[in-house]
């Protein structure tokens, strides 16, 4: 019996074949057996908050001001952060800020330039 793979969008372990299709019950993405290397690919297309694409290394600004879980401390609108690395989860970029040390952003709240 051949293994069925989870689901590439949701990871759901419930994924079920119909015809030539893998089908996913819990989101209801579609797939052929050989396309989940492209479904990750797109996947990890990653936006600013004016929906330009984001890379490793971008330079970026947080465009309002974000509560820091954890402090009492506030990372100010305007604030620039250089050289992000993008990375799976709810809060998609990694950086080190000046001040304030390593932390994730949510991509949501920041614009490329």
């Amino acid at each position: 019996m051949n293994e069925i793979p989870n689901c590439p969008k949701c990871n759901s372990e419930y994924v079920y074949e119909d015809g030539s299709l893998l089908v996913c019950p819990e989101c209801a993405h579609e797939w052929t057996p050989g396309a989940e290397s492209e479904s990750a690919e797109e996947a990890k297309v990653v936006k600013d908050a004016n929906g330009n694409v984001l890379q490793d290394g971008d330079s970026v600004t947080v465009i309002k001001d974000l509560k820091v879980k954890g402090s009492s401390s506030v990372l100010k609108q305007g604030t620039r952060v250089k050289s992000i690395r993008l990375v799976d989860g709810d809060h998609d970029i990694d950086c080190k800020i000046d001040g304030f040390g390593p932390m994730k952003l949510k991509s949501e709240f920041v614009k490329k330039g």
